[in-house]
């Protein structure tokens, strides 16, 4: 993995300045979250407290996903409020582009943080503030192993989907190198290039069936993309309402 890393290194931008490799740990976020450095980076073998959104628990059994967390820092870019926002979205449309350049695997998001293909999760993210900096922690399935049997029929895998073997050192090498970029066009105000990006890859952005619930009671409605801030746009009825953080079922 080393000699990936080290021919990588002109491609990595601020990314890879420390990287720590685990063959157990109990989670990368939390490892990273004391790594002060920017562009540090945690990647374990196996998680045994893996978290994705909400505190729920990220199954991360040994050597079946990569599970890596990357310490970042959206508050020096020229506009950090928006830059912030973006970061996830950001980091979906890099991990697509990433998978794609090591398998040629299409990848499709769905808002907000999540990877899919064949309308099945392939991967999610989870971002933790913390002081300045933002632990963007993200897992990969590479093989049906990294979930448990009950889900198959909602979650895949790379080797699933491509019928073969992954190369799980390619798949780390490209991510990272296509995280490195977009945080580049975050830091530098390129949104446009981000939002674009993600609207391409996002087919259930627009016109696909939701439902929520707010303090006033349940909604539903149909998506109908994403703004500037990457909140997700839903019209209810002759409104469009404007959701920026929460619990959305896909229907």
């Amino acid at each position: 993995m080393q000699l990936s890393i080290d021919a990588a290194r002109p491609r990595l931008g601020r990314l890879g300045s420390s990287i720590r490799y685990c063959l157990t740990i109990g989670s990368t976020n939390d490892a990273a979250a004391a790594m002060p450095v920017e562009g540090a980076v945690v990647i374990a073998d196996a998680q045994t407290a893996g978290r994705g959104r909400r505190g729920r628990t990220w199954f991360s059994p040994p050597r079946s996903g990569l599970y890596v967390s990357v310490v970042l820092m959206p508050g020096q870019a020229r506009d950090s409020a928006r830059a912030t926002r973006l970061l996830t979205l950001a980091a979906g449309v890099a991990l697509a582009e990433g998978v794609e350049t090591a398998t040629g695997l299409h990848v499709d998001l769905k808002w907000p943080n999540d990877l899919y293909v064949s309308r099945r999760k392939l991967a999610g993210i989870l971002a933790e503030a913390s002081d300045e900096r933002v632990v963007l922690g993200y897992g990969i399935n590479l093989r049906d192993a990294a979930y448990p049997p009950e889900l198959r029929t909602r979650a895949t895998s790379l080797e699933v989907e491509l019928g073969r073997p992954v190369e799980r050192t390619m798949v780390f090498v490209e991510t990272l190198v296509a995280l490195a970029r977009r945080y580049g066009d975050l830091l530098d105000g390129r949104f446009d290039a981000i939002l674009d990006g993600w609207r391409a890859r996002s087919p259930a952005a627009i016109g696909a069936h939701v439902t929520w619930t707010t303090p006033a009671g349940p909604r539903d409605g149909l998506t109908s993309g994403i703004d500037d801030n990457g909140a997700l746009l839903v019209r209810v009825g002759e409104r469009i309402e404007t959701i920026v953080a929460g619990e959305l079922n896909w229907l």
